[in-house]
């Protein structure tokens, strides 16, 4: 499932790096026909930069929160639970040797 989850998301990566260059190629000839300034070709590809990094946030938040559900469902323990229980039994063993 792991597995599955880093392929969708390097592919989505990968896709959203040639959408990117696309879009840069698309912008500088629309500022070179005349159709929209520089200025404006720059704002244009910040504020698409901009959403998308909001829009990959989001969507790492949404698989993170997915997963961690399916943890929770599936009743496999976290590193977190597992840690808490490692310093437990640390400190029973402390108490049983004293």
């Amino acid at each position: 499932m792991l597995e599955f989850i880093k392929k969708t998301m390097l592919t989505g990566i990968g896709i959203a790096m040639k959408t990117k260059d696309e879009l840069e190629e698309w912008v500088k000839e629309i500022v070179k026909k005349g159709e929209m300034s520089e200025n404006e070709g720059k704002d244009f590809l910040e504020n698409v930069k901009k959403k998308s990094k909001e829009a990959q946030k989001d969507f790492e938040e949404k698989i993170e929160s997915k997963f961690k559900d399916l943890l929770k469902k599936a009743d496999i323990a976290t590193r977190n639970e597992v840690n808490d229980l490692k310093i437990e039994i640390e400190e029973l063993k402390k108490t049983i040797t004293k």
